[in-house]
């Protein structure tokens, strides 16, 4: 049986410094929404990596004494250890400075300049280094770039260009007759109102003021744009050939299912990037989802303002899943989340160690206590049990709609109600005192059976948000005979201890 496929792309990281919990956020969500897939039977291909060229780098290095090309194998080295880490389930890590994918950027661009969709002319407008974009006055906030709100200066060089607005018209009628191409809808209409619907201005594809870059091999001195190198990773890592034959797996993986980016970059990706895309003759991608930012309270995490935290630092201290378990919890589906060391201390004693960990960890005792950890049916059912088993049944259903609508936070939360739930029957059904009635035996038993069974349909649906903490559960409930010695499985953290570890980190 074949099963479908399901290619889903997060924003490759650029190699400018380590990545901040906001970044490594991105990469936890995809990878929850990976597994999801897998468990559902899917042929999952997850790829992520490092965008590497610019300006910015060779800014960088220059700084450490380092070439552009010692400076980003150090870092992308590091960002695929946070990865790694963080338990992520990527099949491919693609990096910008790849062969291959250098030599087909070359490729596109020849192609797309043959075809008379780039063209030689000059560049002048406002620049940000940082962010490596030109703008117009009208497009700045305050003065200041509106990306990163830093200075713009004045630069003038020769460049090739990108006929966008040749493919606008495309471009709009594709996304007014596929409205799921664009979530959130709110980010569908700033695309639209601000730069579609205007009149798109072509676009800058090389650069002559720096050498860290793929060179235009027809062009002596300029190197290709980064916009241009790095969305075309999404094809190049799964094998697309400019010149014909792509691989057997680019036909099978594209169109991408999903394209998971941060809503700073839903432009490039759902503007530029199809436009791309239709002057190449390919499909486009069926999704982009550009989700919001993890903000620290005082706002966007930076390294000026020195609020960052970083997902390694987070992890010495309250460990893999635990962190996975907040930023995939606390981020809402189209507002910002915000993150700190309280509200970290706060999730983990309230969801993790009392609701999930509590609940385990009395269920596996009372059934060693009462019937020496093996559980069966004994069908002695009451109507107290009918919510419960009810919300068991239901809860996959729940899950699965959420989950099509990448509302990864309010999955989890449904799963949690589910352990919340169960802590409600123990109150209810009270095992306690059933077992002080040799009667009643029949009965403790089937609710204990009810709790068990409740605990591993959720556990199931946990697992590709908390691998790590699912084998556990599974490792300690077994199949029919629990554990003998419950393990803790979240301890309760005090506030103070862990401002006194954050400031040592």
């Amino acid at each position: 049986m074949n099963k479908e496929k399901y290619y889903l792309t997060t924003a490759i990281t650029y190699t400018s410094g380590k990545p901040h919990i906001g970044n490594t956020y991105e990469i936890v969500l995809a990878d929850a929404i990976c597994r999801y897939k897998r468990l559902k039977g899917f042929d999952v291909f997850f790829q992520t990596g490092t965008d590497e060229h610019g300006q910015k780098v060779e800014i960088k290095a220059a700084e450490r004494g380092q070439s552009p090309q010692e400076f980003v194998d150090e870092i992308a080295a590091l960002i695929k250890e946070i990865w790694d880490l963080m338990d992520t389930s990527y099949d491919k890590f693609i990096r910008t400075t790849d062969k291959d994918h250098e030599a087909q950027v070359q490729k596109i661009f020849k192609k797309l300049y043959d075809q008379g969709d780039i063209y030689k002319g000059y560049y002048e407008g406002l620049y940000c280094t940082p962010c490596e974009s030109f703008f117009t006055e009208s497009q700045l906030i305050d003065g200041k770039c509106p990306d990163c709100g830093r200075e713009v200066s004045p630069a003038k060089e020769e460049a090739y260009f990108f006929r966008m607005s040749k493919y606008a018209d495309r471009l709009i009628a594709h996304i007014n007759e596929h409205p799921e191409f664009i979530q959130p809808v709110s980010r569908k209409n700033e695309m639209m109102n601000n730069f579609l619907l205007p009149g798109l201005t072509d676009l800058c594809v090389s650069r002559t003021s720096f050498k860290w870059g793929i060179p235009v091999d027809f062009a002596p001195g300029h190197v290709v744009y980064v916009w241009l190198d790095a969305l075309t990773n999404y094809i190049t890592g799964i094998g697309y050939n400019a010149e014909g034959e792509s691989s057997d797996q680019y036909k099978k993986l594209w169109p991408a299912d999903l394209h998971l980016i941060g809503k700073d970059i839903i432009r490039f990706h759902t503007i530029y990037w199809p436009i791309f895309l239709m002057a190449l003759g390919e499909t486009l991608p069926k999704q982009v989802f550009g989700h919001p930012w993890l903000l620290q309270g005082d706002g966007k995490m930076s390294k000026s303002k020195g609020n960052v935290l970083y997902a390694d630092d987070l992890v010495k201290i309250f460990g893999v899943d635990a962190v996975r378990y907040f930023v995939l919890h606390e981020m809402p589906y189209d507002n910002d989340g915000i993150i700190s060391w309280e509200l970290i201390v706060e999730r983990v004693n309230s969801d993790l160690a009392n609701t999930l960990g509590n609940l385990v960890n009395r269920t596996v005792s009372m059934a060693n206590k009462y019937f020496g950890g093996s559980i069966s049916d004994k069908g002695a059912y009451e109507p107290v049990d009918d919510e419960l088993v009810a919300m068991v049944n239901n809860l996959p259903g729940i899950i699965d709609a959420k989950m099509d609508e990448l509302r990864v936070a309010d999955a989890l939360t449904e799963i949690f109600n589910l352990y919340k739930r169960c802590n409600k029957y123990i109150d209810e059904t009270m095992p306690w005192a059933l077992a002080k009635d040799e009667a009643k035996k029949d009965r403790l038993e089937t609710v204990l059976f009810n709790l068990l069974s409740a605990i591993k349909a959720g556990t199931v649906l946990l697992e590709p948000f908390m691998p790590k903490t699912a084998k556990k559960i599974f490792s300690q409930i077994g199949e029919g005979k629990v554990t003998e010695k419950p393990e803790i499985l979240f301890a309760r953290l005090d506030l103070e201890e862990v401002l006194a570890k954050a400031s040592q980190l």
